[in-house]
């Protein structure tokens, strides 16, 4: 019998690439979690007074158990030779849990590419907010919507006008992916809007036109970004989340907050600004490596816009026929917050970081203690029921013209649907979602659906759920049968750093 529930290794240009059963509880950031989750929940109790979230603890269980067999397993066998296969079951939490993150990640990236975002040149229109607004957006996320309508109402503009036509005769469209983080695992709330680069010209008679738009000029785009700023700061000044005095803006309080939702907030707004929110420590920024040569303070990117804090870059675009490169980029924007082969332990037990690239001033990675790396994990983790993908325009789920320009790719032949439910019923296809093995197979050329000693076709033939079924079946294999025991929290946890 195999364990399964793995992860690709890469190997060397040329070599295939290996697929290893996934044991999360020898990774650096399970330990971690492991042994301090108990002890920064009673730290932030005590220092705020105030539990946290019910979410955010949930987050942390769920990530201990993904992965575990000893929590329980699917099995499945071959029909042919009798070959027999465990398969753990993960957390699909979205937090910072980098395997459901990167399942996430693949499957999100081939549906859109697959299933919505049509066959015509694409560009990726970034837009950073500053450090301010980053707070309001996580701390009260009911105003993404209003300001993702006034984001796409500008560009939506813009490429009519690039195209000369009216909003009444055409209309465009676009896929938002909301990122909450950054490369040191800070809460850096901005969006990465994949627009169709044209607008569909709309015809009493047949399929609507697409008609392409050139790339924007700098001022075009600095324009873009000013009109986005005034009608940002009107919306949210008008709803009551900033507050105007003599030309001054603040932050406008939370009436009727609760303390869970204050005690959360100020991991939220130490996560934002780089510092420690909790512990001897607090309020300090975090300690950072340079290990890399500054780059030039000159340097500029090409077709990029900074006004105020406020950033907003269109250089990226897909052409029509780059659905690979598509599918790339979509994955880049839906990866994961924490990668697990960026983080260790140095001598003295602080948790180092690499980043992703190095920032401007030469800085390659950040060093936290564990309970301060545990704020930013807190910090991270989205609320229950928030959408972090957005359709806008003709990709609207109920555009009028969205079921004559969504993609709509054909279902391989072990996909498709039987003639007796899709033929002579009149309802299309919907299409499903990629199970992990066809993600494995479509992004690593891996094939997990069949045997490996005869070429069968695995099958499930139980769900593993009961204690004593688990502890004999693993127990039998010489595999751990019990789950990872979690440290308690320290006494010191009121003044633990």
């Amino acid at each position: 019998m195999q364990v399964s529930n793995g992860q690709c290794r890469r190997k060397p240009d040329g070599v295939p690439v290996h697929y290893e059963r996934r044991c999360p509880d020898e990774t650096t950031l399970y330990r971690l979690v492991q042994e301090h989750a108990a002890t920064f929940f009673a730290q932030a109790e005590a220092a705020t007074e105030a539990h946290l979230p019910r979410f955010v603890k949930d987050e942390f269980d769920a990530f201990l158990e993904c992965g575990i067999l000893a929590h329980g397993f699917l099995r499945l066998r071959c029909g042919d030779c009798g070959h027999d296969k465990l398969v753990a079951f993960s957390c699909k939490r979205r937090g910072f849990c980098p395997a459901c993150g990167a399942r996430r990640m693949a499957q999100t990236a081939a549906h859109l590419v697959d299933h919505v975002i049509p066959a015509v040149p694409v560009r990726q229109w970034v837009l950073s907010l500053p450090i301010p607004l980053r707070l309001v957006l996580a701390a009260q996320p009911q105003w993404l919507t209003p300001v993702l309508r006034v984001v796409h109402r500008v560009i939506r503009r813009h490429l009519l006008g690039q195209a000369g036509l009216k909003a009444d005769e055409a209309d465009a469209g676009a896929v938002t992916l909301i990122q909450r983080f950054g490369s040191a695992a800070n809460l850096n709330i901005h969006l990465h809007c994949l627009v169709l680069d044209g607008v569909y010209r709309r015809r009493t008679e047949g399929a609507p036109e697409f008609v392409p738009v050139p790339a924007p000029s700098d001022a075009a785009l600095q324009a873009v970004l000013h009109t986005i700023i005034v009608r940002t700061m009107k919306l949210l000044t008008r709803q009551g989340a900033l507050i105007e005095e003599q030309g001054q803006t603040w932050l406008a309080d939370i009436d009727g907050e609760s303390d869970e939702a204050r005690s959360l907030k100020a991991l939220q707004a130490a996560a934002c600004t780089y510092r420690i929110a909790l512990g001897a420590r607090a309020g300090q920024k975090v300690l950072t490596l340079q290990g890399a040569k500054p780059r030039d303070g000159s340097f500029r990117q090409a077709l990029c816009a900074d006004i105020e804090g406020f950033s907003l870059h269109a250089g990226v675009r897909c052409e029509a026929h780059e659905r690979q490169a598509l599918e790339q980029l979509c994955r880049y924007i839906t990866r994961p917050a924490l990668a697990s082969e960026r983080l260790q332990l140095n001598a003295a037990g602080q948790v180092v970081l690499r980043l992703k690239t190095p920032w401007r001033d030469g800085t390659t990675h950040v060093v936290m203690s564990p309970l301060e790396f545990m704020q930013r994990l807190a910090a991270l983790v989205p609320r229950p029921r928030l959408h972090l993908i957005r359709f806008h325009g003709v990709l609207a789920p109920n555009a009028r013209l969205r079921a004559q320009v969504v993609a709509q790719a054909v279902p391989p032949a072990d996909q498709a649907v039987p003639p007796t439910e899709c033929e002579g019923s009149g309802t299309p296809h919907r299409p499903t979602r990629p199970g992990w093995a066809r993600l494995l197979k479509r992004v690593f050329d891996l094939d997990l659906e069949h045997c490996p000693n005869c070429g069968g076709t695995l099958s499930i033939i139980a769900a593993i759920l009961e204690p004593a079924p688990i502890e004999k079946i693993l127990t039998h294999l010489g595999l751990q049968a019990r789950a990872p025991p979690r440290s308690p929290a320290r006494r010191d946890a009121r003044h633990a750093a």
